[in-house]
């Protein structure tokens, strides 16, 4: 499944990363959001896939967003064809309000794995707390802030003073704030984009060693599909904090509100292909860029089972036949 569709799901996000680009800076988030998910759905219903929406963007009624249990894939127009069956959790655009204001770190992203390989979160927060590879199995979800500090620095071989997380910029994390602080370690505070963020923390380079704090449940569970590529870890919980959530979570099969979820429960799946594509200048992908002869991405596909991780820069050429390809 990885090798034959992963350059299909490539498309897929680059697509959608250059619709949403497209209304970079104008200010109107919803537009973005939009233009992203038609992209996305007329790209996908091209790939060879059986495939089913697990985490998207809202529900039948409320198009034109990818909803949850919808079905997509080149299998919605020929039925009796034996297509893979694919999961798919989607977020055409991660960071909305990023790409509104031009804001840096907006990505187009794809999860994709074997049927039952991606947990169907509901559109809930959750507590997170995300770390790379080397610090996989030191830190406690329930730790104190300083304490995981300490232990992601010791793994580290640093000091904490070294260390930079990344936090939502929330008034919920007043207290998290506050404890970084006094522990000693940097912060860098972001407007929106968290699961950005907890890719980067698995990529040795980019300047981010953690990241902490309640964001939304359906990007905890994409974080998790890429850190299974990258053999990462995030600790999670769904945040109850409201009687209709706790409904919407048993009828969903969730019996314990309080479970710590690890990597491996949130993303099981066996085969595993993560892709995005980014939309503005980011840590790790450069935003898309248009020029005179096509539009330029920057896009990184991480496959499970294969483990391989490529970052790929495309150029899309126009179609005229006097086009000439730069090197730089």
């Amino acid at each position: 499944m990885e090798e034959q569709l992963s350059l299909d799901f490539l498309r897929v996000v680059e697509n959608a990363a250059i619709a949403a680009a497209r209304t970079m800076g104008y200010g109107d988030r919803h537009h973005a959001d939009e233009v992203a998910v038609e992209a996305m759905r007329k790209t996908m219903d091209s790939v060879e896939i059986d495939g089913t929406i697990v985490i998207g963007e809202g529900e039948r009624d409320e198009a034109p967003m990818l909803y949850i249990g919808e079905k997509v894939g080149l299998a919605t127009h020929a039925p009796k064809a034996l297509f893979p069956q694919v999961d798919i959790a989607v977020d055409p655009l991660e960071g909305t309000n990023l790409c509104a204001t031009g804001a840096a770190n907006a990505i187009a992203v794809l999860a994709a794995s074997d049927r039952g390989g991606l947990l169907h979160a509901p559109d809930l927060y959750m507590e997170k707390l995300v770390v790379g590879p080397s610090c996989k199995g030191a830190v406690d979800l329930d730790a104190p802030v300083a304490d995981n500090l300490k232990s992601i620095a010791k793994r580290l071989e640093r000091d904490v003073e070294d260390l930079v997380v990344v936090v939502l910029d929330r008034p919920r994390h007043e207290k998290i704030i506050a404890d970084i602080r006094a522990a000693g370690a940097r912060i860098r505070l972001i407007g929106d984009g968290d699961l950005s963020a907890g890719i980067s923390s698995a990529v040795i380079g980019t300047g981010v060693h953690a990241v902490m704090g309640t964001g939304g449940a359906p990007e905890g569970v994409l974080t998790a599909a890429a850190l299974r590529c990258l053999n990462g870890q995030i600790l999670a919980r769904l945040v109850v904090s409201k009687p209709e959530h706790a409904e919407r979570l048993a009828k969903m099969g969730v019996k314990d509100t309080k479970r710590i979820y690890d990597t491996e429960d949130l993303a099981p799946g066996k085969k595993m292909i993560f892709a995005c594509t980014g939309v503005t200048d980011g840590n790790l992908l450069k935003g898309v860029r248009f020029f005179g002869e096509g539009i330029r991405t920057s896009s990184m596909i991480l496959t499970l089972d294969d483990r391989q991780v490529r970052f790929i820069d495309s150029v899309h050429l126009e179609k005229r036949p006097d086009i000439k390809v730069r090197f730089n």
